[in-house]
Formats: structure tokens, C-alpha cells, sequence
């Protein structure tokens, strides 16, 4: 594929070329430094996707009472996902229920929802998975959410390890990890990450036809 950076650089062309580590190598070097939250979040039903899209947020807190309007707002943010939305569930690490699972899957990707980032648990695994639907959570519960956690707020800057998630930021995901990238330097990271996966695969081809790697390092700068 050609180097050249092309004027618009559309959601598919970033799935194909970009990964979370380059997009984190050009956030360094606009001066953002903490763009990847610290979390064990992983891929749980396609361990070798790239999701990258839209963010779409939801705030949940715990709860040890009768719920008077259950699933509420879930239901509403579902509801209100567009194409290439990534739902983003901001539960603080909690683990008092799976949060997310089949049928909330189910309906998301009928509005154009592509994927799910959990900072807690899901359920119904096996169906997501079956479903082909990228999920990355911390890990998984059997619990049904209904009176034990729920959303309090929907389209929000939420926080996932102080990183602030705003909707419709760019957010990626995949094996090394989530990375969220500000509108207001989208731009010009896609642009740089562009450009350095294009050099990454010369320095490659360079190291494999026997240069070392101080001198690839020396000609192109990039490690």
C-alpha cells in the first residue's frame, strides 16, 4: 500500500492499516501521554480484531435497591447507536453483575453498533461470541444487572482510568489494549500514525534483508 497520506481517511482504512500501538506513538507525540487506559480489559469474543469507531457512552453505578425504572437509559443509549458507534461502559472495574450480553448485543448492532468496551463484566459469552461482536471487558458474571447495577447518565464524558472518553471520540481496541483519541487532535494522530506504519513496514523489510537494527534505527528513527 502506498505511503502517501491520502486527504480523508476513512474508518475502514484506519481498521486496515492503524493499531492501537501506533495510534499511542503519535498521541505521544502531540503531547498526549495517557490516552490508554491501564485496565485489564480484554478481548473476550474475538481476540484478533480491530474495532475501531465511534464512541458512544454510558456512566453505571452500583445499587443495592429496587430499581423503579429498570434498563432505562441502557435501553435509550442502545437505542440511540448509529454506524461504527462503539459503546463504551464506564462501571468503574465493578463486577456485581454482567452488564452486558446477548440481547443488548443483538439490538445495538441492528442500530449500527460495532463493538463493546465493559470497565466491569458481561454474560451471555458463548452467544457473543457466536455473533462475531467485539467485546473487551474485564471479565464476565452470570448476574443479571436489574437491581444491582444500572445507568445513571447516557452520550457523557465518562472516565476509564482518568482517560476522559467524550462521544464521538476515536476509540481502538484490540489485543495490546484501548486507546482513546480526542477529536480535537484526531487529524492530525491519524495522519502521523499513518505515516508511521508505512515506515515501520520499510524498517521491517530493512531488518529481515540483514540491516541491523541500530542502523535501521539511525536511517528511519523508529523503533
Amino acid at each position: 500500500m502506498s505511503a502517501e497520506v491520502p486527504d480523508t481517511i476513512t474508518l475502514q482504512m484506519m481498521r486496515e492499516v492503524l493499531s492501537v500501538p501506533l495510534l499511542c506513538d503519535a498521541l505521544d507525540g502531540v503531547g498526549r501521554t495517557h490516552q490508554s487506559p491501564r485496565l485489564p480489559l480484554q478481548p473476550l469474543t474475538m481476540p484478533h480484531t480491530l474495532l475501531i469507531g465511534r464512541c458512544r457512552t454510558t456512566l453505571w453505578a452500583d445499587m443495592a435497591h429496587s430499581d423503579p425504572a429498570p434498563y432505562e437509559l441502557e435501553l435509550q443509549a442502545v437505542d440511540n447507536c448509529r454506524t461504527d458507534d462503539v459503546l463504551v461502559c464506564s462501571a468503574g472495574g465493578s463486577m456485581r453483575s454482567g452488564i452486558w450480553g446477548e440481547l443488548l448485543t443483538t439490538a445495538s448492532r441492528n442500530a449500527g453498533c460495532i463493538g463493546v468496551v465493559v470497565d466491569g463484566a458481561v454474560r451471555d459469552l458463548g452467544r457473543m461470541r457466536d455473533m462475531q461482536f467485539p467485546v473487551f471487558a474485564r471479565g464476565v458474571s452470570p448476574y443479571d444487572s436489574r437491581d444491582r447495577q444500572r445507568v445513571i447518565d447516557v452520550d457523557v464524558p465518562v472516565e476509564l482510568d482518568g482517560v476522559t472518553c467524550s462521544p464521538g471520540d476515536l476509540i481502538a481496541a484490540d489485543e495490546d489494549g484501548i486507546v482513546i483519541v480526542p477529536q480535537d487532535v484526531e487529524q492530525q494522530v491519524v495522519r502521523d500514525a499513518w505515516i508511521k506504519a508505512h515506515a515501520e513496514n520499510r524498517v521491517r523489510d530493512a531488518i529481515r534483508g540483514g540491516m541491523s537494527a541500530t542502523a535501521a534505527f539511525d536511517t528511519w528513527g523508529i523503533l
